[in-house]
Order: structure tokens, then sequence, then C-alpha cells
């Protein structure tokens, strides 16, 4: 398998723009160029820089030591992508590298605890539950229905802000999703939409301060570690954190386990049938088709990637979706087998990293099929709708029609 040094001198892949300066989008084709062109890329040429400079990484070993190693691959990436000097904020702990990103994690770990997510399943199925009664008989809008209002309102109910603010919450939640990480525009409206989600939790923040009530942001207040607490700044960094990756994932996950269901009714029915099967399904869909295609890094010093020399400064774009499908790592790497060993998957990263709302996504996510299959004996994609996707970053549908009928 080739490893060349000077990846800008490779051949264009299937689907790419003739001067391969950007990777291939998940529109209009759902991601099959871009799958196309990343499993090329594993191959001939895996790690590739592109036309901004910036080096992409496929393979999942590559992408599984970088996440190791935050000393030469760093995560605060903020300087980088608004081409200035700026710094993550402190509470953002997806952006945040040691010592500090360990303090952050340990004290948000504090509030947010696994008996916490474990006490939120009466309730989320309660919810799940009125959403699907309010859905239309025989057809609807799964993302529209289901998959964006369940984690949004989740999410605004642990936070303890006003559930009638959820399209509030959606619409921010949809202009950060929007971000490409290549564009300095959007990189600008990105921080002008976190700076708006700060000042709007900052009331909420200091009324807990005055008077803690039972939810997260109350818990983050009292939040202490070896006599510190945590700043307003990293409680609303954290928020905002939770809003973004915590909404998606979920949305996302709902949405493609289903796409990938819909594609094998004999599996569909071995799952309504039983469904202990149902994290297994979970998982399968997490490796084959991640929330997010792609991570990112920025490097602290020269170091190599794949055979290939990076310089320090340089913003690194790992491949989740690439290094997921990886035929090193997973035998027949394209076809959705629930039941694998996905023991190394890593839609939720690794290392440091690791995704701290892991756990309540995938409780979202298994609450959600479990009350579909109870109340519909028929679920299928309607394939007249043409669907439309996220952008490049995010691996799913915006909307997703379904036929159903009731149990």
């Amino acid at each position: 398998m080739a490893q060349q040094s000077t990846p800008d001198t490779l051949d264009p892949a299937p689907g790419a723009n003739s001067s391969l300066d950007r990777p291939p989008t998940v529109e209009p084709d759902g991601g099959a160029t871009l799958l196309a062109w990343a499993a090329r890329m594993r191959e001939e040429q895996p790690a590739w820089r592109d036309g901004s400079g910036h080096v992409h990484v496929f393979r999942h070993a590559d992408v599984q030591r970088i996440l190791a190693d935050p000393a030469t691959f760093s995560s605060d990436t903020v300087g980088v992508l608004s081409g200035g000097e700026k710094q993550a904020p402190r509470g953002t702990l997806l952006l945040l590298d040691p010592p500090l990103h360990g303090k952050m994690r340990r004290l948000v770990s504090k509030a947010f605890t696994p008996g916490l997510i474990a006490g939120l399943e009466p309730w989320i199925t309660e919810l799940t539950g009125q959403l699907l009664d309010a859905a239309p008989e025989g057809a609807f809008d799964l993302v529209d229905t289901l998959a964006n209002p369940l984690p949004v309102t989740v999410i605004a109910r642990m936070l303890g802000v006003p559930a009638g603010d959820r399209g509030r919450f959606q619409g921010w939640a949809d202009q950060l999703l929007s971000t490409d990480p290549e564009d300095p525009d959007s990189v600008r409206r990105m921080e002008e939409t976190a700076v708006t989600i700060s000042a709007y939790l900052q009331g909420f923040i200091e009324a807990r301060r005055r008077e803690p009530l039972g939810d997260l942001l109350s818990t983050l207040v009292g939040a202490e570690v070896d006599g510190e607490r945590l700043e307003d700044e990293d409680i609303a960094s954290f928020a905002t954190l939770l809003l973004l990756a915590g909404h998606i994932t979920t949305s996302v996950l709902v949405g493609n386990a289903l796409l990938c269901l819909d594609g094998d009714p004999g599996l569909l029915a071995k799952v309504r049938a039983d469904r202990s099967l149902i994290p297994a399904v979970l998982e399968e869909t997490l490796r084959l088709r991640p929330p997010f295609t792609r991570i990112e890094r920025v490097t602290t010093t020269g170091t190599t990637v794949a055979g290939t020399a990076v310089g320090p400064g340089t913003l690194v774009h790992l491949w989740l979706l690439s290094a997921n499908r990886d035929e090193r790592v997973f035998e027949d790497a394209d076809a959705f087998r629930p039941g694998r060993s996905n023991s190394r998957q890593i839609a939720f990263g690794h290392g440091i990293h690791y995704c701290i709302g892991a756990p309540l996504a995938r409780l979202e996510g298994r609450i959600a099929l479990e009350a579909l299959l109870d109340r519909y004996d028929r679920i299928g994609v309607d394939h007249t709708v043409r669907l439309g996707w996220h952008g490049t970053n995010v691996f799913g549908a915006r909307h997703l029609p379904l036929r159903v009928h009731r149990a």
C-alpha cells in the first residue's frame, strides 16, 4: 500500500474536485462519494495535505495514536481556525489540553454523573411517548418529530432552562452544526453564536448562585475539586458543549439507526422480536455512521503522521468516519453487523477527550428505538422523498421521512 510523502500530488479521488483542495461533502448522495474517497485515501494516502495546508488522517491506528497524544496534537484549535491568537474558553472541554482539561473534567464530572443519567430514564421514556403521540398517523419526519426535540428537551430540563425556549436551543444548535472549520467566516459565526448562548445562560447561572435548584446548572455551580469551583464562563461553555454535542449525537444516532435497519428488513424483524439486540444495533450504527465525520487537532511541534512530515501549528483533521471503516481493524468494514466486537470504534473519540455524554446518547437512542418498535409494527424510510443531508462534519440526514403502521 502506497505511502507518499507529497500528498498534494495525489491524483483526484472519485467524486472529488479536480484540484483536490477540499474533501467531498456528504451532500448530495448521503456520503457515498465521501466514503469512496476516504476508502481510497486509507489505502493510498493515509495523510493528505489539502489546498489550505491542513492535513487529513484516515487510518484507525493513526487517528487513535493522535487522540492519545495531546502533548503533540493540541485540542485548542481556536487560534488556528480563527486566524488569530484566541484560545479556547476554559470550560470548553473539547478544546482544552492538560492539565487544565483534567481539572475542568473532574469538576464537570461531579455534576454529570452516571447516576444522574440513569435517573432520567423514566422521564425520557415518558417524553418520547408524548412526542410520538403528537406524530401524524401513517407518515412523519423522524427528525422533526422525535430525533431533534427529544435531546433538546432533555438538555433543557437537565440545565433547568425553560422548555419553551426549545426552539431557540434548536436554532442555536443548527447554527453551530453548520460550521465549516475551513471557512473563517463560518468559524466567526460559530463564535458569535457561542457568545449569544453564553449571554442567555448567564442569567440562569447567577440565579442558581443565589438560590440553587435541583438541576445541572445548580450542581455545576456547587461543584468543587481541591478547593476550586467552576467560574461562570466554564459553566456556560460546558452547557454550550452539551447543547451541541448532546443534541446532534442523539439526533443523528436515532436517524442513522433507522437508516441502517431499513436496509435489512430481516434484521429489523429480529430486533423487533428481541429488544436486547438494540444496544448492539446502536454500537454498530455508531461505528458505521458516526454522528461526527471528523474532529480537529493542531500540532504543537513538528512531527510525522503516516510517513508524512507535519510542521508545528498545522491543523489536522481526524476522520472518525474513515477510521471506523478501516479494514485493518474491522472485518467486512462496510457491512452493518450488530454484535461484532466494536470495542475499538471511536465515534465518541478516544483518550482523555472521550465523550462525557456518551451514556446519555446511548440511553436516549435505546429508549427512542424501543418506543418506535413498541408503537409501530411496520417502519420504513420513505424513499420517494429525496433526503437532505448535513454538511461535511455531520454524517446524517437533516430530515428522515418515515412510513409507519400502528401496532
